[in-house]
């Protein structure tokens, strides 16, 4: 078995440390019961090309000719929107309370789980090696043990949230634009769909109704920040 990279050496040390600091309620990947948010970033472009020996992250400024090569539009390949929208999400005081799980779904139809204890790369570079690695493996593990920290798992999405929860879609063409606070359940789980694309809505048949929590258009890593931050707000997580 071939020695693990510098990259992948790095993002294990980092996690070894996130996962001393993390509260008691998170070790082992678990969330506790009752209030919790439910994020799904749907429409990832995460997807690996094969550069002469070694695969990278297919992503439009690296490989634009390559995409127009096979008639694909460079413009749908943002693998940056995801790492983005993940720091945004990891780095939140909701997730560090205990109270966020994150799935990513791609565009190809991969279903990916965070652990929320990961410690997303800070470098675009670094986060590409991973999902690499990921999609390839299927699973990366903690330097400290068998956990695993980002897997691959089994479709549809929505068996994996909480039995009875609210499931929102967000979309600035929906046409009702809501404070998140409000809709914001006192004590019960809530999901909220995120589109991680450049452009376009998102395509699910699973949730309830779409909103839109601006009068402005926003990034998918702002919709995330927001949106914490208003259940944050609501649940008294400083």
């Amino acid at each position: 078995m071939a020695a693990p990279s510098k990259r992948q050496h790095d993002f294990e040390e980092d996690n070894e440390t996130e996962a001393k600091r993390a509260p008691s309620c998170l070790r082992g990947g678990r969330l506790s019961e009752g209030r919790r948010l439910v994020v799904v970033l749907e429409g990832a472009s995460l997807e690996t090309v094969k550069v002469g020996k070694t695969f990278e992250l297919l992503n439009c400024d690296k490989h634009k000719s390559l995409l127009v090569k096979n008639g694909r539009d460079p413009g749908t390949m943002r693998p940056d929107i995801t790492h983005q929208s993940l720091l945004m999400l990891m780095d939140s005081p909701l997730n560090r309370a205990g109270l966020l799980q994150v799935y990513i779904h791609t565009h190809r139809n991969v279903l990916i789980e965070i652990n929320p204890q990961t410690r997303i790369p800070r470098t675009f570079d670094r986060f590409c090696g991973l999902m690499v690695q990921l999609l390839h493996k299927l699973s990366v593990r903690a330097a400290d043990g068998p956990q695993k920290l980002l897997k691959v798992i089994k479709n549809p999405v929505y068996d994996r949230f909480p039995t009875g929860c609210m499931k929102l879609g967000t979309s600035f063409s929906a046409k009702e634009v809501v404070d998140v606070r409000s809709l914001v359940p006192k004590s019960d789980p809530v999901v909220m769909v995120i589109g991680a694309f450049a452009h376009g809505t998102i395509n699910v048949d699973y949730t309830e109704k779409t909103i839109s929590i601006s009068n402005y258009p926003l990034s998918a890593a702002l919709t995330c920040a927001k949106i914490c931050t208003a259940l944050e707000e609501v649940w008294g997580i400083v």
